[in-house]
């Protein structure tokens, strides 16, 4: 679907999915709240044209596009080959997050790519399933706090190699992945604890090299604790 399609044209249940998805990353990246995410998903499902459906998405960025880079006061250091010898000091930015929070109602929501980890950031899943990927993320300190609240759902936590991970979740009829506990830090790598409460759920954490992190390789381990 683009904008210069016919408005009249009828939009198909893929179409109109599309477009929920846009929405569902809205909310979760902070961009809409509660209500207007409600009011556009309701609108998206009762859309039958292209035309009913084009404004719902117009100032939100596409699915897959990334957004104009915000104006920052932190000059952050090259990415890529750079962070290989573990210079972790340039991904310690300061600031405030690029988002605090996201929540997954009966869906999904992701924070991946190259994003700011506030000093504590609160994952929601309910009957759905969430993933907080910090291997290409900056922080804005030291230590960070992801907390996981997972309601019949799931949230998956994947950390840079060489990055501390202390976990501190509560688990019923569920639990909370230990295995990336007690992993030796890097120097001046920052420290990430996983709080939260999971109930027929669980929050799973994960040590996964790729574009981001402070050292070469990794392993990507992804075991739930038993119920």
């Amino acid at each position: 679907m683009t904008d210069d399609a016919v408005p009249d044209l009828r939009a198909s249940d893929a179409d109109r999915e599309r477009v929920a998805e846009v929405l569902r990353d809205a909310l979760a990246e902070g961009r809409l709240d509660m209500t207007e995410f409600e009011e556009r998903l309701d609108a998206t499902y009762r859309a039958r044209t292209y035309g009913e459906l084009t404004p719902i998405t117009r100032d939100l960025p596409a699915a897959g596009v990334a957004p104009p880079p915000a104006v920052s006061l932190h000059k952050s250091a090259a990415r890529g080959d750079a962070d290989g010898d573990g210079a972790w000091g340039g991904r310690i930015v300061g600031g405030e997050g690029s988002s605090t929070w996201a929540v997954a109602v009966m869906s999904g929501f992701q924070r991946k790519g190259h994003w700011t980890v506030p000093r504590r950031f609160t994952g929601f899943a309910f009957w759905g399933g969430g993933e907080i990927d910090l291997r290409e993320a900056d922080f804005a300190a030291g230590e960070v706090v992801i907390n996981c609240i997972a309601l019949m759902g799931g949230m998956n936590v994947v950390v840079p190699p060489g990055v501390e991970v202390v976990v501190r979740g509560i688990g019923v009829m569920g639990g909370f992945d230990h295995g990336e506990q007690g992993v030796p830090a890097a120097a001046g790598a920052p420290r990430v604890v996983i709080t939260g409460f999971a109930f027929w759920g669980g929050v799973w954490s994960a040590s996964g090299g790729g574009k981001a992190g402070g050292c070469r390789g990794g392993r990507d381990r992804r075991r739930h604790l038993g119920h």
